[in-house]
């Protein structure tokens, strides 16, 4: 079987590099573990999109590095990075993306898009990453890289629209946090949502988020809806079964943000159909690797009960 894997990931490798002939779309889930709690079977939320030779990593979790080595992406080459919130799931593999193309040399900027709060991420980050820069390869009198040659943020928020080369990308502030409209809160903290436009496909990518009818709007006539999804007592078992005494109270929050700040296989079914999508790509399961087979038939069977397109449950590596 091992060689089969090699195969698949060989051949993906070189249709990714052979994408600005083909003028495709690609989009591939590199990681689809949700959650903090790691696994050795799934890597940390992360995808490539890939349009007309623009590399766009679309969240970037712990180890988005070592899963673009997978398909022969250098991190050099990565072009654009999205972020859809500040969760560290969603964000902790940045420094290592950013470290690497100092290490390498890369020729340009990358440029990084995210949620209020992305650029005091990243001035962070390259704050931690000074003695290293400065240090280099430890030559006296080498020329090290500035801020603004390795690395540019952008703080976005919902309602926002530009280009990444040929895609155009519309923003969405979705409900993974539940902060009262209006508050300082709501404008400083978001989680973000992204449509994406290319020349042959529309892709809607839902990021962690609960029902929400912004991004059902931002959705609708997708040709791909890419969503998470959550099993409430399937994972609050898993909690249970990791740290059995945690206290009562703290538990009872976990409930709540799963329960209304992620989406069920209903809601899932629901926001699918009311959006048209042509096809439904789950991603990340939580609590992910725990799932067996019979969890996701009936995951299916409950968004077939609302939504009559294809659904598929990906998995790290694979290609829409």
């Amino acid at each position: 079987m091992a060689w089969k894997v090699l195969a698949a990931t060989t051949a993906l490798a070189a249709a990714l590099l052979t994408s600005h002939a083909s003028a495709e779309t690609k989009f591939v889930t590199l990681g689809t573990q949700g959650g903090p709690i790691t696994s050795p079977h799934r890597g940390q939320p992360s995808n490539l999109l890939v349009v007309n030779g623009v590399n766009t990593l679309v969240d970037v979790g712990d180890g988005t590095a070592e899963r673009l080595s997978k398909i022969r992406i250098p991190t050099a080459r990565v072009d654009n990075i999205l972020i859809s919130h500040l969760h560290f799931d969603h964000m902790a593999g940045l420094q290592g993306i950013l470290g690497l193309r100092f290490q390498t040399n890369s020729p340009k900027p990358v440029q990084v898009y995210g949620p209020p709060g992305t650029k005091e991420l990243v001035d962070g980050l390259l704050a931690s990453m000074k003695p290293s820069m400065e240090a280099g390869y430890g030559v006296p009198g080498q020329k090290s890289y500035t801020a603004e040659e390795l690395v540019v943020a952008h703080d976005i928020k919902g309602g926002d629209s530009f280009e990444l080369g040929d895609v155009k990308v519309k923003v969405s502030h979705n409900t993974h946090y539940s902060f009262e409209p209006g508050s300082d809160e709501h404008g400083k903290y978001q989680s973000l949502s992204f449509r994406f436009e290319t020349p042959d496909r529309i892709i809607a990518f839902t990021g962690d988020t609960g029902p929400s009818t912004d991004v059902e709007e931002l959705s609708k006539g997708a040709d791909m809806l890419i969503a998470e999804m959550i099993d409430v007592d399937f994972t609050v078992e898993q909690i249970k079964m990791i740290d059995p005494k945690m206290p009562e109270d703290r538990l009872n929050g976990i409930k709540i943000h799963l329960a209304a700040h992620h989406l069920t296989p209903a809601d899932l079914g629901a926001m699918a159909a009311s959006t048209g999508v042509k096809e439904l790509v789950v991603t990340p399961p939580i609590p992910g690797a725990a799932m067996t087979e019979e969890h996701f038939r009936k995951y299916g069977e409950t968004i077939a009960g609302k939504y009559s397109g294809k659904v598929t449950f990906a998995n790290d590596m694979d290609e829409f």
